[in-house]
C-alpha cells in the first residue's frame, strides 16, 4: 500500500514539474514577447529629435546607462521580485490588487458584499490585531469615503490605460519590425508598402486569439527563443567588433553626465528609454495565464540577451557617427543576415504584441466580474489552465482600434514618423499603468502584508520617483499624440465608471423596495393565488429579502411554482470560490411553503456552469439542505456545527448553510454516490444588512452527496416518525417538481433619472447607462437560459 502511494505521489510530483515546465515554456512566447521586441524602437525613438550624439560617444554611453538601469530596477526588482509576489491567489492585474486590498479593508464600492464571503477557503483574510503599524492607514482608509471613491478611480485608470496599451503596442511593434524594409526597399515603394504590410499582419494576429494563449503560447515561444538567439548574438558579434569596451557604459555615472550634457533635450529624451520597458505591466497582468514560478524562471535569460542587444547597438553607433540621422535597429546588423534577421523580427513583433492582448482579456474579464464594466462574452480556452481566455468582442475591437491608430498616425512625406507618433501615444500610456501599479502595491505592503508604513512609503518613493520621471517627460509630446491614450482612457474610465455607479443605484433600489418575508406568506388560494407545477427560478441581486420583480409577476400573473428558490448569482472579489463552497442554501418561510434562497458565489475567474448542469446541481443541493435541515432538526446541533447566524430582517429565514460535501449520520432518504474527499463546512449567513454576524469554518472529512432521486417505496421501516414523513414528502415535492420543468424568472430592467437630476447625471444613466443595457450581452444570455424556459419581469429603476 505504500509503495502504491509513493507511486502516486512521484507521479503527482513529475505531473507538477511537467505542468510548470510547459508554462515556463509558453510564458515566453507570451510574456517576454513585448519586451524581447523593444530594441527594435528604443535607440531610435530616444534620438529622434532631442538630441543628437556627438564624437564623443556620451549620448550613446549615458543612453545605454539609462537603458541598463532601468531594465534592472523595473522588470526585475520592482516586478518580478515584489508586485508579482502581490498576487491574489495566482491571478495579476489591476483589479486582482484592488480586490486583495478590499478584502483586508472595507475600501469596497462593490455591492452586494456579505461577512460570510470572509469564510472562503481561497479568501486569505488575515487579522493581526497586535499589528498596530498598519492600524492608522487602515483605519484612515476606511473613515474617508472619498479615499474609496479616489482608490477605484485610480484602478479604473489603471486598467484603462493597460486596455489603450493593447492598442498601441500590436501598432508600434509591428510597425517598427516592418520597417526596415526601408534598407532594402525605394523611398517610393518603402511609402506604400509599409502599412498594408502592417495592417496585414495585424489582421492575421488578432485571427489567432480564439486558438487560446496555451496554443498561441506554444506556437510563439521558439519564435522569441530564436528571435532572443538571434538579438544575442547580434549584440556579441557588434560589442567584439566594434567597441569592447561599451561595457563601461553600464556605470550609473554616465548617466548623470548625460543629463548634464544635454539638459533638457536629455530629459524629453527619456521618454524613448521607457520604452525598453514596455510589456513588464503584461508581466503582471498575464499572471493568471501562467504562474509566478514560471514567470521567474524565464525572467534573467531574456533580460540578459537585451542587454547584451542594447550593448551592441550602442557599440555600433559609438563607431559610427555618420548615422546619427537614420539610427535604427537595422543598421547595426550587418547586410548578409538583414533579411533572414527582418523575417525573424517581423515575426517577434507579433509574438511581442500578444503579451498585452491576453493581459487586456484578463483585466476586463475581471473588472467585468466585479461589476465595473458591461457583460460581454468570455471563451475559456484551456481546461487545465483556469485563466487562460479569449474575449471575441474585445480582440476585434482592439484589432480596429490599432489598424486606426497605423493608418491615423501616418507621415506620407517621411513614413519614419509614423513609428515616432505611435511612440508618443505608447510612452504615457505605459507610465500611468505603473504609477497606478507601484501606489497600489504600497497598500498591499502596508494592510496586507503588515509590513510597517516605512517600507511602504520607501517603496512608493523609490520607484514612483524613477516613474515620475519618465512620465514628465512623456508629458511633453502631448501635442505630438500622447493626447490619444489620455482619451481613449477618458472615454473607457465613462463607461465603466457609468456602470458602476448604475450597477450600485440598482442594487440600492433593489434593497430598498423589496417586499417583506410576511407578504409572501399572505399569498394564499384566499387572494385567489395559484400554486402551479415546476420550479421557479427567481433571480435577483439580493441576499435577502424577497426581490420587487417577484411581487410585479405575483402582481400580474397570480400563481406561482410549488417550489420556489430565490437565486443569487453573486460574484465574489477571489480568483475562485471551491465547488463545495459554491452554494449557501436556506429557507424563506416554513418549510410548507416550499420557498427556498439560493446564493450562488462565483470568483472573477470561475467559469459559469451551463443551465443544464447548473439546474441539476441547484437542485441536488436543495435535497442536501433538506436533509440536513432535518437532521439538525432531529439532533440538534452537531460537531459539525458551527455558530449559527440569523438575519435581522425575520424569524422566519434565519439560517442559510454551505451545502458543498457535507456529511450528517443516518440513512438519507434518496440513494447518492459516495467518495470521501476532505471539504469545508461553515454554518452561518450575513447580509449587507447584518454585518456583526459571526462567521467560522471547520474542515472535516465528508461524504459528498449526489442526488438521484430513486426514492425507495418499500422502506424496511414500518415505523416512521411524522419528521421522516415530512422530509419524505418534502423530497417527493422537489422531484415532481423537477420533472415538471424549471422556469427562470429574470428582471427586465430600464434605469431613468428621477425628477430634478442633473444634465451630467441624466446624460449617464438615460443614454449611455441603457445604450449600453441595450446592447451587451443580456442576463438571461449571461446565465444560458433557454428561450422556452424565461419569464422575464419589467422593471423601471428610478435612480
Amino acid at each position: 500500500m505504500d509503495l502504491e502511494l509513493g507511486k502516486s505521489h512521484d507521479t503527482s510530483k513529475k505531473d507538477s514539474w511537467k505542468t510548470a515546465l510547459l508554462l515556463a515554456y509558453q510564458s515566453l512566447g507570451v510574456v517576454y514577447g513585448d519586451l524581447s521586441t523593444s530594441p527594435l524602437y528604443v535607440y531610435k525613438s530616444t534620438f529622434a529629435e532631442d538630441i543628437q550624439h556627438s564624437e564623443t560617444n556620451e549620448e550613446i554611453y549615458g543612453v545605454l546607462s539609462f537603458v541598463f538601469w532601468t531594465l534592472t530596477l523595473v522588470p526585475l526588482f520592482k516586478y518580478v521580485f515584489v508586485v508579482l509576489r502581490a498576487d491574489d491567489n495566482g491571478e495579476g492585474g489591476t483589479f486582482a490588487l484592488y480586490s486583495l486590498i478590499c478584502r483586508h479593508a472595507k475600501v469596497s464600492l462593490l455591492p452586494n458584499r456579505q461577512v460570510a464571503d470572509e469564510a472562503l477557503s481561497t479568501y486569505k483574510l488575515e487579522h493581526h490585531p497586535e499589528k498596530k503599524n498598519s492600524s492608522g492607514v487602515k483605519l484612515y482608509l476606511e473613515k474617508h469615503k472619498l479615499l474609496h471613491t479616489a482608490l477605484l478611480i485610480l484602478v479604473l485608470l489603471g486598467t484603462c490605460m493597460v486596455i489603450g496599451d493593447g492598442v498601441l503596442t500590436p501598432a508600434i511593434s509591428v510597425f517598427s519590425a516592418v520597417s526596415g524594409l526601408e534598407l532594402s526597399m525605394s523611398k517610393e515603394h518603402h511609402q506604400y508598402a509599409v502599412i498594408p504590410i502592417t495592417c496585414l499582419i495585424l489582421v492575421c494576429l488578432f485571427a489567432l486569439q480564439h486558438y487560446g494563449t496555451h496554443r498561441v503560447g506554444f506556437f510563439f515561444a521558439p519564435i522569441v527563443l530564436t528571435w532572443l538567439l538571434c538579438i544575442s548574438s547580434l549584440g556579441l558579434y557588434n560589442i567584439i567588433h566594434w567597441n569592447p569596451h561599451v561595457y563601461q557604459a553600464l556605470s550609473p555615472y554616465y548617466m548623470f553626465k548625460f543629463l548634464k550634457k544635454t539638459r533638457k533635450g536629455g530629459w524629453m529624451s527619456l521618454g524613448g528609454i521607457l520604452l525598453c520597458i514596455t510589456g513588464s505591466e503584461a508581466m503582471f497582468a498575464d499572471l493568471g495565464h501562467f504562474s509566478y514560478s514560471a514567470i521567474q524562471a524565464t525572467n534573467i535569460n531574456p533580460l540578459l540577451t537585451l542587454i547584451l542587444a542594447y550593448m551592441g547597438q550602442a557599440a555600433y553607433l559609438s563607431q559610427h557617427h555618420h548615422t546619427s540621422y537614420q539610427i535604427s535597429f537595422y543598421v547595426s546588423v550587418p547586410e548578409s543576415v538583414r533579411w533572414p534577421v527582418l523575417i525573424i523580427a517581423i515575426l517577434a513583433s507579433v509574438v511581442g504584441s500578444q503579451a498585452i492582448i491576453s493581459g487586456t482579456f484578463s483585466i476586463i474579464n475581471q473588472s467585468q466580474s466585479l461589476g465595473c464594466f458591461p457583460r460581454v462574452k468570455v471563451v475559456h480556452t484551456s481546461d487545465k489552465i483556469h485563466g487562460q481566455i479569449y474575449i471575441p468582442e474585445i480582440n476585434w475591437v482592439l484589432m480596429i482600434l490599432c489598424i486606426a491608430v497605423t493608418i491615423g498616425f501616418r507621415d506620407t512625406k517621411h513614413m519614419g514618423n509614423a513609428s515616432g507618433k505611435v511612440d508618443y501615444l505608447i510612452r504615457l500610456a505605459v507610465m500611468t499603468v505603473m504609477l497606478v501599479t507601484t501606489c497600489l502595491t504600497s497598500l498591499v505592503i502596508i494592510l496586507c502584508w503588515h509590513k510597517p508604513p516605512i517600507v511602504a512609503l520607501l517603496f512608493l518613493l523609490f520607484f514612483g520617483s524613477i516613474e515620475l520621471l519618465y512620465f514628465s517627460a512623456s508629458l511633453t509630446k502631448f501635442t505630438e499624440g500622447a493626447w490619444l491614450p489620455i482619451l481613449l482612457a477618458l472615454f473607457l474610465m465613462t463607461i465603466m465608471f457609468v456602470w458602476h455607479y448604475a450597477t450600485i443605484k440598482k442594487y440600492e433600489f433593489d434593497l430598498h423596495n423589496k417586499v417583506s418575508l410576511e407578504w409572501l406568506l399572505a399569498l394564499g388560494p384566499s387572494l385567489g393565488i395559484a400554486r402551479v407545477p415546476g420550479i421557479g427560478l427567481v433571480f435577483t441581486d439580493l441576499t435577502s429579502g424577497i426581490p420587487a420583480n417577484f411581487s410585479r409577476f405575483v402582481t400580474n400573473l397570480p400563481a406561482f411554482h410549488r417550489v420556489l428558490v430565490f437565486v443569487c448569482v453573486k460574484s465574489v472579489p477571489v480568483p475562485f470560490v471551491p465547488p463545495a463552497e459554491r452554494y449557501l442554501v436556506g429557507r424563506v418561510g416554513p418549510a410548507a411553503h416550499r420557498s427556498y434562497r439560493c446564493i450562488v458565489r462565483y470568483g472573477y475567474r470561475d467559469v459559469h456552469q451551463d443551465v443544464d448542469s447548473f439546474e441539476s446541481e441547484l437542485v441536488s443541493k436543495l435535497a442536501d439542505f433538506i436533509y440536513y435541515d432535518w437532521h439538525r432538526s432531529q439532533h440538534g446541533p452537531g460537531a459539525e456545527d458551527d455558530i449559527v447566524s440569523h438575519s435581522n430582517e425575520s424569524t422566519s429565514e434565519c439560517r442559510l448553510a454551505v451545502i458543498g460535501t457535507v456529511a450528517f449520520p443516518g440513512t438519507p432518504a434518496y440513494e447518492i454516490e459516495e467518495s470521501s474527499q476532505p471539504a469545508s463546512v461553515s454554518i452561518g449567513f450575513s447580509t449587507v444588512e447584518s454585518v456583526t454576524d459571526v462567521i467560522e469554518m471547520e474542515p472535516v472529512r465528508a461524504v459528498e452527496r449526489r442526488v438521484r432521486f430513486a426514492i425507495d417505496d418499500d422502506s424496511e421501516s414500518d415505523v416512521r416518525t411524522d419528521m421522516e414523513l415530512q422530509l419524505r414528502e418534502e423530497l417527493q415535492d422537489l422531484l415532481a417538481a423537477q420533472e415538471a420543468g424549471t422556469a427562470f424568472i429574470l428582471g427586465h430592467s430600464h434605469v431613468r433619472t428621477k425628477q430634478g437630476s442633473s444634465v451630467l447625471k441624466r446624460l449617464a444613466i438615460n443614454f449611455g447607462y441603457n445604450f449600453l443595457r441595450r446592447n451587451c450581452r443580456g442576463a438571461d444570455v449571461a446565465l444560458k437560459v433557454p428561450p422556452v424556459s424565461l419569464l422575464e419581469v419589467g422593471m423601471v429603476y428610478v435612480v
